[in-house]
């Protein structure tokens, strides 16, 4: 890693930080952004562990991608099943209607099933570096889906956040400079 690399990631750190708004973690913060900050750390937590899936699942790269999300889906039902049976007691539930069904079937196939699949494709041919760079977007994803479907307010924190992020990931990129070079010919640090 680069120096300026490393600067585009902390750029993109403290993008994600204005995204979520550094009210969050002081002692004086509201109460609707402390009813918020559980699930803005979720999407945070979310991003950490796709980053740490990615530098794990280089170990597999001479397996064929569609075994090795058999295998992460195999083991997580696994893990998984005896938990939902001790903790969500499915026999008192009641039967699931035909669209609850088929949301499941889409979670499970599309979801997780082909979305796995893809991750160890493109892991396997750009590596854990570039494939990680996604994990940025997580938190622009979870803000726009939630104010696209849930209607909520983004303040404007969130856009200068995202504008942070998406600075970073073209530094990141290095296109900036790529377009720089053609542009006038030289760099910036020539």
């Amino acid at each position: 890693m680069t120096a300026p690399r490393a600067a585009a990631v902390g750029f993109g750190f403290l993008g994600v930080i204005v995204l979520v708004g550094p009210d969050a973690f002081a002692g004086s913060a509201s109460a609707s952004h402390f009813e918020r900050l559980p699930s803005e750390l979720a999407c945070l937590c979310a991003a950490v562990s796709y980053a740490w899936a990615g530098f794990y699942g280089r170990r597999f790269g001479g397996i064929a991608p569609i075994k090795i999300a058999t295998g992460q889906i195999t083991g997580a039902a696994l893990v998984m099943a005896p938990l939902s049976l001790g903790f969500d007691h499915p026999w008192t539930l009641p039967s699931p209607s035909p669209p609850v069904w088929a949301a499941l079937a889409g979670i499970a196939l599309i979801s997780t099933a082909a979305a796995y699949m893809l991750f160890f494709r493109i892991l396997k041919r750009v590596g854990a570096s570039n494939l990680l760079l996604v994990t940025f977007l997580v938190p622009i994803s979870a803000l726009s889906l939630g104010a696209v479907a849930l209607r909520e307010q983004l303040a404007p924190s969130a856009f200068a956040g995202m504008a942070l992020i998406g600075l970073s990931l073209a530094a990141i990129d290095g296109r900036p400079l790529v377009w720089l070079k053609l542009r006038f010919g030289r760099t910036p640090s020539t």
